[in-house]
């Protein structure tokens, strides 16, 4: 469909009342918003009496700050056998972390890798003493660096029927 006078005039008349080129192009019909837009821009039709969109932006409270990982509502559980409970996680072994003898330059095949302090810094080392044949570390960091897996529990029915519960 063409643009016609009297469909130039409408598209005017509905651009200054405020209505979107998507509007307009409903309300003409035939014609797609870009094409209204398009001959908005030829025609020179920049001002409108009242904008698609307010130009002054509402004041929008700040949302709450989130509390740090609370615990959820607990579910009710069914009591759990003393047995079922995990054992308790092994302790975290300190390792001394004074200034190491190897730096980037002189580090070794069979040295430890571990490094030490921050790359960034000058005073930046890798620990240096003689690694496992197993790895890039010597015993001590090899122990913190590789955990012992963890022994799975067996499910039990009550933990099988606490699971099922979850999707049900």
């Amino acid at each position: 469909m063409g643009w016609t006078d009297e469909r130039v005039e409408l598209l005017k008349k509905l651009w200054q009342d405020g209505l979107s080129a998507s509007q307009i192009a409903k309300q003409l019909g035939g014609v797609t918003r870009n094409a209204v837009i398009g001959k908005v821009h030829r025609l020179g039709l920049s001002g409108r009496a009242a904008p698609s969109k307010p130009q002054r932006t509402t004041f929008k409270a700040p949302r709450p700050a989130r509390p740090a990982q609370a615990a959820p509502a607990a579910p009710r559980r069914i009591a759990e056998p003393v047995a079922a409970q995990q054992a308790a996680p092994a302790p975290v072994r300190y390792v001394d972390e004074t200034p190491g003898t190897a730096t980037v330059l002189t580090l070794g095949a069979h040295m430890c890798k571990w490094p030490i302090g921050d790359p960034s810094l000058d005073s930046f080392t890798f620990c240096g003493r003689r690694s496992e044949e197993t790895g890039p570390y010597c015993h001590e960091h090899a122990q913190v660096a590789y955990q012992p897996a963890q022994t799975k529990k067996k499910s039990s029915a009550a933990e099988l029927a606490r699971s099922l519960r979850r999707y049900i």
